[in-house]
């Protein structure tokens, strides 16, 4: 309970017999009261507006390498975070430590960044017609612990690494295998009227075998991850097909330089779709560091490209009934028949752009890249007869985007096609060209959709680029 500002719990910093339950030490109600406290103390000290977040996370990780445990680690963190203005000055100051004198001191020490900062004319919470009232924040089902322990942990990592190297005798060493299981919950608020928080979880199982001998060796790796543990693929399967990815790669050789028709495997075209956030992220937009600056209403992709963000999708990874900042998330069509329709912003870029935000502070939600063009049938084998004769990737090195420009230049791995059929493994090379030139090229988007994070898209074929070899 709360009197007069402050708390009147024997059991302050002990465990939550309720969030135990969960896996918490932690209860929401303790964290709302935390808040409250941060909140309460900021306008006591003259504060205009004020947000605070309390927050806690906990897991397991577990790995193996050649049949043996490596290692176990368990983390289990918390933290309070404070923003305090003062008209349009901000100060933020955060604190793993809950007691009373330590919530006052770490908001006196917001307050006194936000005394000494400059004033900045957009700085400031969100407007309140923005906000996510409780009543339109749906539960989405983002929160499945996996009651696991550490040796039942090792033992499916132990199978992952084992069905990797039973699947050929040229897998002849490994880089290991782990198994994660993660969850967080949180709780937000501001004086904008803002209040909301949930609990997550991730869990993840993944393995990377090497193949070969000598100067003939070649790794690969694969996992599988998921909100649910019901969910993820069996640690068998993702052992066999990393093996099976690693072995075909063996033989690997350069190939001369040309220009030729490039298929991005799924995972790697959710990176050109990253590439694509991060050009119409607001961020870049205000500081005209993006080549896609006033791109809203233009052409960017083909017309058989749409995009679209689902914030609300059940289980997603990126779902979020509200951002980082408590405005509200709704779905929307990013790109529709290749044009701009909506950047992402946050309350701070949209005014600095003089537009309203779009609910994306913290990042994009769920998207998803498709084509108008795409038939069910379109699978991977499919998408290399459509490419025909060029190069399909698999392996992305080396940060070479340049994202005032849109030059891309990576080093790459894959494979050398021939009449739609793959020929032969290829390394050591390095693709070019700028994204621009790339979105619009897009020729085709396969139905081997992938999910990347908070991103699905099929592989994607790229009718262009440059591909330098020997």
């Amino acid at each position: 309970m709360r009197k007069g500002g402050k708390y009147h719990s024997p059991a302050m910093n002990t465990p939550d017999a309720r969030a135990a339950e969960r896996g918490f030490s932690y209860s929401r109600a303790y964290f709302e009261q935390l808040v409250d406290t941060a909140l309460a103390h900021a306008k006591k000290l003259g504060a205009t507006d004020a947000g605070a977040e309390a927050s806690e996370g906990c897991g397991l990780s577990v790995s193996v390498r050649k049949g043996e445990l490596e290692n176990v680690e368990r983390n289990r963190d918390k933290s309070l975070g404070v923003t305090v203005y003062i008209g349009q000055r901000r100060g933020n100051a955060s604190t793993s430590d809950f007691s009373e004198a330590a919530i006052a001191q770490t908001v006196q020490a917001a307050y006194d960044i936000a005394r000494f900062t400059a004033e900045d004319p957009v700085a400031g919470l969100p407007d309140a017609g923005d906000i996510a009232p409780p009543e339109e924040q749906p539960d989405l089902d983002l929160f499945h612990p996996w009651d696991i322990d550490s040796e039942r942990a090792a033992r499916i990592a132990l199978a992952c690494e084992a069905a990797a190297f039973k699947t050929d005798r040229r897998i002849t060493n490994s880089e290991g295998a782990g198994v994660s299981a993660q969850q967080s919950h949180f709780f937000s608020a501001h004086t904008r009227g803002f209040r909301g928080g949930y609990a997550s979880s991730r869990h993840s199982v993944s393995v990377a075998p090497i193949a070969g001998r000598g100067d003939n060796m070649q790794r690969d790796a694969w996992y599988s991850s998921m909100r649910s543990a019901d969910e993820l693929s069996a640690p068998e399967a993702i052992g066999r097909y990393a093996a099976e990815r690693a072995l075909a790669r063996l033989g690997s050789r350069k190939i001369s330089t040309r220009e030729c028709p490039v298929l991005f495997e799924s995972p790697l075209a959710a990176g050109l779709l990253g590439a694509y956030v991060q050009a119409t992220s607001g961020g870049s937009l205000y500081r005209r560091s993006s080549f896609l600056i006033d791109s809203l209403g233009k052409q960017v992709f083909p017309a058989h490209v749409d995009v679209t963000e689902d914030p609300h999708q059940k289980r997603g990874k990126g779902s979020a009934a509200f951002d980082e900042e408590g405005v509200r998330t709704t779905p929307r069509k990013v790109v529709d028949a290749g044009r701009v329709e909506g950047y992402f912003l946050s309350s701070y870029s949209a005014r600095k752009l003089g537009m309203k935000t779009t609910g994306n502070a913290g990042g994009s939600h769920n998207l998803a890249l498709t084509s108008r063009l795409t038939q069910p049938g379109d699978d991977l084998p499919a998408m290399l007869r459509r490419l025909g004769t060029g190069l399909f990737v698999i392996e992305l090195m080396g940060q070479g985007v340049n994202y005032v420009t849109g030059d891309y230049s990576r080093g790459a791995s894959g494979f050398w096609v021939e009449n739609g059929q793959i020929a032969f493994p290829v390394q050591e090379i390095t693709i070019a060209g700028n994204l621009k030139d790339m979105f619009a090229g897009i020729d085709a988007v396969g139905a081997d959709t992938y999910n990347y994070g908070a991103k699905t898209v099929g592989s994607v074929l790229v009718n262009r680029m440059k591909v330098a070899g020997s």
